[in-house]
């Protein structure tokens, strides 16, 4: 293979600890299967606007685009999230990023390690064997409609705007994964309410005859959120809108026993971008305690997706799956039956991970 060009880009709070982990791993398995990878860095987020003053520099934007593949870490702040007034946020380069880069498609694999079954909230019995695909449409709804205030500032409001195209484009991805798992694809909307949700089940039941092969289900929003804590086996490949999308993965996280845990990678017609679904964990950031397993397993959807490299991926996930075997953890995955000698701070989770490559 070529030489490959990814950018780091860690941004806020434990994007920094943990992003710095999963260049580890891709150095380890470049060593190991003889690949070349060179990296630069770049900045987002409220590091950026305390550098520059721009959430999103373009100095960041133009390395993106040169860049092979991204590996990112979190966006966000306290200091923004108590000031609801603030006009510049570190938000905001996260989402022009994916607008600016056409990342329309969000995917995030829901996978429970048998290892974790006692990490979750939810009964073992009900999570074992849980393995869902998640598409979340990336740049339409609320998040990039119009939004404002009125009368004086006491009426608030955000526009849900969606295209036709907007929605085929990931409704195609959706239905091609799932015909290479086991061709069942729930679409989510809330259609008996909201008309943007009405256009997005229109297109998939106009898209789903070109694909005999798949049974199609749909499902109101609400009644998926209690479905995946009921039976999350019954899912297989779920695509639904952006606000939809980003609330429904969250829950989801509980299926895997942490936010730690779960990988996702925003792909389009350009340079991929991966990264852990967690936040910024300010509460946490500079402990040497943030879980970098899923900044690990981002690596290893960023070797699959943007350099075809299925092997070297499926070597990154099966060192996760042996370290968890072998008893160590992270606080936020760890229970009452696992050894205070086993529970590993960042650093040295990501160096467990290491040695089983």
């Amino acid at each position: 293979m070529a030489s490959k060009h990814i950018l780091i880009v860690p941004g806020d709070g434990i994007g920094q600890e943990v992003t710095a982990v999963g260049k580890l791993v891709l150095d380890k398995i470049a060593a190991k299967f003889g690949h070349t990878f060179t990296y630069d860095e770049a900045l987002i987020g409220h590091v950026a606007i305390e550098a520059t003053g721009l959430p999103l520099p373009d100095e960041t934007l133009e390395k993106m685009r040169k860049s092979d593949a991204v590996l990112f870490g979190a966006v966000g702040h306290p200091k923004y999230d108590n000031d609801p007034t603030a006009k510049v946020r570190p938000e905001q380069g996260l989402l022009k990023m994916r607008k600016e880069l056409g990342l329309y498609a969000n995917l995030r694999p829901i996978k429970l390690f048998d290892e974790l079954l006692g990490a979750s909230s939810i009964k073992p019995e009900i999570l074992k064997g849980a393995d869902i695909l998640f598409f979340r449409e990336l740049t339409g709804d609320i998040y990039f409609g119009e939004k404002g205030r009125k009368n004086d500032g006491d009426t608030a409001y955000d526009i849900a705007e969606y295209s036709r195209f907007e929605v085929e484009r990931i409704a195609r991805k959706a239905f091609e994964a799932a015909r290479t798992r086991r061709k069942k694809l729930c679409s989510v909307d809330k259609a008996n309410v909201i008309e943007t949700s009405r256009l997005w089940r229109e297109v998939i039941q106009k898209i789903a005859p070109e694909y005999p092969d798949v049974e199609v289900e749909h499902q109101f929003v609400d009644a998926t959120a209690m479905l995946l804590i009921k039976d999350p086996r019954r899912f297989d490949v779920v695509v639904t809108a952006n606000l939809f999308g980003d609330i429904l993965t969250d829950e989801a996280s509980q299926i895997a026993g942490s936010m730690g845990m779960l990988a996702s990678a925003s792909i389009g017609d350009g340079t991929g971008v991966y990264e852990p679904i967690h936040g910024s964990a300010h509460d946490i950031t500079g402990k040497g305690v943030a879980n970098p397993l899923a900044s690990i397993l981002s690596a290893a959807l960023l070797l699959d997706i943007s350099f075809g490299l299925k092997a070297e991926s499926e070597a990154v996930i099966n060192a996760v799956d042996k370290v968890l075997k072998a008893g160590f953890r992270t606080r936020d995955i760890a229970d009452q039956q696992t050894a205070a000698d086993k529970i590993l701070g960042t650093a040295a989770m990501g160096e467990q991970v290491l040695q089983f490559i």
